[in-house]
């Protein structure tokens, strides 16, 4: 086994105490509490994000100021949206986005879109897996579609618990759909953490729900997962599940299911935010990202560690906006 020298490992140390303690100079930085708004229920994968933050800043020292985490669901995340919205030349808040950015006013016309937000960074990607029971007897995809198509010759359509109407859950379903000629029962719910339970409970025959909903019940032999809706496997190789790792998952168009997609997790201030206050909270994130609680986040919950800020974050938000527009027009999720 490496082992570092004694002295090595004090330099370290403090070369970490002087990159997470100490608090930079900046032209501007909180005066007052700052406000993390999740717009999307307990337990899914932005509130648990969310929350690390917040726990992270705050172990760390990283900001003066502290920090809260704010659930805002109502209206499939419109209330959360409408809310920073509305809180125009507050820098105190900060939104943490899904794909409900795009999703929620394209399929329900609420009167918010990306454009009103100022973006600060793309903190991560999330990846989308296919889990069922663990009791049902298929163990592929190729198995789960058989008995998906065989269920609709019957009248009898599986169900697929989701988070939301005409979100991101149901987009890929719809996509699942197309690609097999399969038909499901969408069932939506508030959060990812109770789409998880949904599925222990055997109320649902499958979910699409990111890796760090739906971990713990996989690691405790509840859930299976068949496949990762990406180009490629998850490049996580500790074990997770018993001698699984994550990258033990094959890809979903490997298994013959050609359907990919990936997840925003960012954050965006309220309107009004100044290039200083969006620097301010950049750099606060940067420092997140360096921490060992940040990084072991990202192991167990196998995110897609993309980091954008800036234009290469503006432009990617735009054309994921029209990404997003043109899979809810193939769906028929497009509000009238």
């Amino acid at each position: 086994m490496f082992q570092l020298k004694r002295s090595s490992v004090f330099v370290a140390a403090a070369a970490l105490g002087i990159a997470l303690g100490a608090q930079t100079a900046n032209a501007w930085e909180p005066e007052k509490t700052v406000e993390i708004v999740v717009p999307a229920g307990t337990g899914g994968g932005a509130d648990q994000m969310a929350r690390a933050i917040q726990g992270i800043v705050a172990k760390h020292n990283l900001m003066k100021q502290s920090m809260i985490v704010v659930n805002k669901a109502g209206g499939a995340g419109s209330e959360g949206f409408n809310d920073v919205k509305n809180s125009k030349g507050n820098p105190h808040k900060l939104i943490i986005t899904l794909s409900n950015l795009f999703t929620t006013p394209l399929g329900t016309n609420q009167p918010f879109s990306y454009k009103d937000f100022t973006p600060v960074a793309m903190l991560a990607l999330d990846e989308f897996v296919l889990w069922v029971n663990a009791e049902k007897p298929y163990k592929n995809v190729k198995e789960y579609i058989a008995a998906a198509i065989e269920a609709t010759k019957k009248g009898s359509n599986f169900k697929m618990a989701g988070t939301g109407s005409r979100q991101e859950d149901q987009i890929i379903t719809a996509a699942i759909e197309k690609a097999t000629g399969a038909k499901f029962t969408y069932v939506p719910y508030r959060g990812g953490g109770e789409v998880a339970v949904q599925l222990v409970g055997n109320h649902a025959d499958s979910t699409v729900n990111n890796p760090i909903e739906a971990v713990a019940h996989w690691r405790g032999g509840k859930l299976r997962p068949l496949c990762v809706f990406d180009s490629k496997t998850m490049p996580y190789n500790d074990k997770v599940a018993g001698d699984l790792p994550w990258s033990s998952i094959p890809t979903c168009k490997s298994q013959g299911l050609d359907v990919e997609y990936l997840m925003l997790r960012g954050f965006f201030m309220s309107p009004g935010a100044t290039a200083e206050q969006v620097k301010y909270y950049v750099d606060l994130f940067q420092k997140v990202r360096q921490t060992p609680e940040w990084k072991d986040l990202m192991n167990n919950g196998a995110f897609n560690q993309s980091f954008m800020t800036g234009k290469e974050y503006v432009e990617w938000v735009a054309k994921e906006h029209q990404r997003h527009y043109n899979l809810m027009k193939e769906a028929g999720f497009l509000a009238n």
